[in-house]
């Protein structure tokens, strides 16, 4: 995982600005909507404590989870509009227009971009005690055992949720869809062989698979990765071409 170039660019301008402004005068709330360990949360933390560093000022990370992250989202912007409260937004927060009706807030309209922070692939992945090392071996168990598969999601409307109905989709396999307050409950589960399948993002999974944990299968780019320098994940479009998914 790699923090882009321009996003320090972006952020140490805006730290000088900052510091000219006196801001932050106080400690600032950075608003998370998804439980402790989920991706956004470990983002949020790492820009917290480079925050705080830089600023010399706290960044107090807050999880605020449910709803997929809906409930994070409201609670920042009903705060003042002062800079004291940040959301970190996650792709979830796109999504959820289209699947709740009836939302207090316009994302568009009532939150105010500050900067982009880094850009993931997903993993297709699962518990080591599934007896699959590639994804046509995963296409194929899920059809011969329809339904006994589960795959964890850190929450409805999320890209860990939607990679996997689209896997579903593409492949014809038939998977239980079992939705958390983010991925760090969701990973719990996995490895402890509750759910046998994820498609959490490489930041909130990378230190599981490193400990063996979890096995990887293959990435949602286009590009392959390297996990460690043992093993190499192939693409998602390798995978396609490989299964013949459709």
């Amino acid at each position: 995982m790699k923090f882009p170039r321009r996003t320090f660019v972006h952020l140490g301008l805006a730290a000088a600005c900052a510091r000219t402004q006196s801001y932050p005068s106080r400690p600032v709330r950075l608003v998370v909507g998804f439980a402790a360990g989920s991706t956004t949360d470990i983002l949020a933390r790492l820009m917290g404590q480079w925050l705080s560093e830089r600023l010399g000022e706290q960044f107090i990370i807050e999880n605020r989870p449910g709803a997929g992250g809906n409930i994070g989202t409201e609670a920042v912007v009903k705060s003042p509009a002062d800079g004291y409260t940040l959301l970190m937004v996650p792709p979830a927060s796109a999504i959820n227009a289209t699947l709740y009706d009836k939302l207090s807030f316009n994302f568009i309209q009532d939150i105010a971009p500050v900067a982009g922070v880094v850009r993931v692939p997903n993993i297709v992945e699962v518990n080591p005690a599934l007896a699959v090392n590639s994804v046509p071996e995963l296409i194929a168990y899920a059809n011969t055992h329809p339904r006994s598969l589960s795959f964890a999601s850190a929450g409805v409307g999320t890209v860990s949720h939607l990679a996997g109905e689209l896997f579903k989709i593409r492949t014809g396999v038939d998977m239980v869809h079992i939705a958390y307050r983010g991925d760090g409950p969701a990973m719990t589960d996995l490895i402890g062989g509750q759910v046998q399948v994820g498609f959490a993002t490489m930041t909130a999974s990378i230190g599981h698979i490193r400990a063996g944990r979890l096995r990887p299968l293959a990435v949602t780019t286009l590009m392959r990765s390297f996990i460690s320098s043992a093993r190499r994940v192939a693409s998602a479009s390798t995978v396609r071409r490989s299964a013949r998914w459709q």
